[in-house]
């Protein structure tokens, strides 16, 4: 760990403590979700499991079980294929399909879309050689696809945040009642970008505001919330730096760099969506281990799909 991470870590009282360790149990009670399928049972390691006994498992999990309205729909493939491997993932991209491929692995797990649209509609893609390419890529190899993305978010505590604090090692920062607010002794700002960029991988990002300002309370919000709730919470909580995955630039940038002028301390940290997410899939991984263990799950990262010059 970093030596700004130290400074904070530190810092930390026992009650604060003894708070997040409750989080962190109940998440462990979630990880241990009983091996039961709404469709098979009890589920028994030495069971052929199918994709959608897989799908069903972690739906029951969730609070209010099955949604009416959602993307969390299969992108290829069936429920009724026998699952050989498993990949979780952020995306399905080409690449990731051709390492699942190598790796045996017939179900692939992504939280974004596999055909580049939320709803992942292809019917504007008919005659397109990229969608057709990828999609005939999965149908030669009997590959399903499902995005968990309402599902996984849906989870008490949220799979993604909890994923993402784990990585970053800020779980016992973390107020108990609201995971996305964290509170540290006082810490430059600069201390906790360089660690975040550390533990996420990140290699560069962007900013607005002053990365020398001393910071105790920020906001983490990963992938693209949007606007509204980025400024709803600088608004309600006050914290002096917001921690998100990705924005317009014409909507939170322009909003706080107002509040900047204005006399705010708020500063504005941008991780990029994949890299705000990424361990939301390393979460999935571990719920998979714990949940069909006689299944082998790899998590594999698609990385950035852009570079900086």
């Amino acid at each position: 760990m970093s030596t700004e991470n130290n400074s904070a870590s530190h810092g930390l009282n026992r009650r604060k403590f003894i708070q997040q360790s409750a989080i962190a149990a109940g998440a462990g009670v979630l990880l241990a979700e009983p091996l039961i399928s709404n469709a098979a049972g009890f589920i028994k390691p030495a069971d052929n499991l199918t994709v959608g006994q897989i799908m069903d498992l972690f739906i029951k999990s969730v609070p209010g079980g099955v949604k009416t309205e959602t993307v969390d729909t299969l992108k290829s493939g069936n429920r009724d294929i026998v699952v050989t491997g498993i990949v979780t993932t952020m995306f399905a991209t080409v690449d990731i399909i051709r390492k699942a491929i190598k790796l045996g692995a017939n179900f692939i797990i992504a939280h974004e879309p596999t055909f580049y649209n939320h709803a992942d509609d292809t019917a504007w893609l008919q005659g397109d050689e990229v969608y057709q390419y990828k999609a005939d890529l999965l149908k030669q190899h009997n590959i399903a696809v499902w995005r968990n993305h309402d599902y996984i978010h849906s989870l008490k505590p949220d799979g993604v945040i909890l994923g993402v604090l784990k990585q970053l090692e800020w779980l016992e920062n973390a107020d108990k009642d609201n995971l996305n607010l964290l509170t540290f002794p006082s810490t430059p700002l600069r201390e906790l970008v360089s660690h975040s960029k550390q533990k996420l991988d990140i290699r560069e990002l962007r900013y607005l505001g002053d990365l020398n300002t001393t910071c105790r309370r920020i906001m983490i919000l990963p992938g693209a919330v949007g606007v509204k709730t980025h400024i709803e919470a600088i608004s309600k909580y006050k914290p002096n730096a917001i921690f998100c995955g990705e924005i317009s630039e014409w909507e939170t940038a322009e909003y706080v760099r107002d509040a900047r002028a204005k006399g705010d301390n708020i500063s504005l940290i941008v991780w990029g969506h994949i890299a705000s997410e990424e361990p939301g899939s390393e979460f999935m991984l571990e719920w998979l281990n714990k949940n069909v263990p006689s299944i082998k799950v790899h998590h594999i990262s698609p990385g950035n799909s852009l570079s900086f010059y």
